[in-house]
């Protein structure tokens, strides 16, 4: 005979299906609006290169013995990069919060340590994309060599989850959405855009570029930058070290204030 009673389902110390749902969810909100969260960031991307390239006339400069176009490549991707993964993970929590769908989120048996992943891994998903579409079309124009994949790709995958832990840490502390636009226009476009895209720190006086090796922003892009043209300002292991350390911090806050329903279940 057939048993046709139901069991309740096991579920373990992880709750590997729930995640993936979740990190489904995540991905699928950006791909379905691929051409705001995709091919808008891509298009940005491309138009800061055109215009450093010809318009200020950057085609001619050089940055000790690379091209200054090279240099400014990788800044402008992993910049692009970072802001999107700040972006999936601050609207999804806060749409999520002003919608009062959140409740969906929060009522099947997540964890916070599941929670937390689930939304930190959609946005480094979105980074990704975004990183894997610009460089494609930068390299249409640009010579983009690989010259040290390691770091490519460990300053990629911690870049944008450093991004997307911020992004769960403002749309936690975020109401509405004019509080996670002041994150956004006052924290990460500032440490973005004052981190090394767009020039190089050797050039700052002494005092600003001490203050330029205190930016994790400045860590994450010089490493990246590195992995394309094999050219550092800073101490590269300490890159290392500061990015993983500066995302343990990220992630121990961030699964601490969704253990304690921040902002959620009030």
């Amino acid at each position: 005979m057939t048993d046709n009673t139901l069991h309740p389902r096991e579920i373990g110390r992880v709750n590997w299906l729930g995640m993936r749902v979740l990190i489904g969810k995540e991905i699928g909100r950006f791909l379905k609006v691929y051409a705001q969260t995709i091919v808008a960031p891509v298009m940005t991307t491309m138009l800061y290169y055109i215009v450093f390239t010809f318009a200020l006339g950057g085609s001619q400069k050089t940055i000790g013995d690379v091209p200054y176009i090279d240099f400014l490549a990788p800044g402008l991707v992993m910049m692009s990069m970072a802001q999107n993964a700040f972006a999936n993970t601050s609207s999804s929590i806060v749409i999520s919060k002003i919608q009062g769908n959140i409740v969906d989120v929060l009522m099947p048996p997540l964890s916070a340590f599941e929670l937390t992943a689930g939304y930190v891994i959609g946005g480094i998903a979105r980074g990704l994309a975004v990183g894997a579409v610009s460089i494609t079309c930068i390299a249409l124009v640009a010579h983009l060599p690989i010259s040290n994949g390691f770091y490519l790709v460990y300053h990629a995958l911690m870049g944008s989850m450093m991004m997307a832990l911020i992004g769960v840490l403002g749309g936690l502390w975020a109401e509405k959405f004019d509080q996670m636009a002041a994150v956004q226009n006052f924290i990460v476009m500032p440490a973005t855009f004052l981190s090394g895209t767009f020039y190089t720190a050797d050039r700052l006086p002494e005092g600003w570029r001490f203050l330029c090796h205190l930016n994790p922003f400045f860590y994450m892009i010089d490493g990246f930058r590195y992995g394309f043209i094999g050219v550092s300002d800073g101490t590269l292991h300490i890159g290392l070290v500061v990015m993983l350390i500066v995302n343990a911090v990220l992630l121990l806050a961030a699964y601490g204030l969704i253990a304690k329903g921040y902002k959620l279940k009030s």
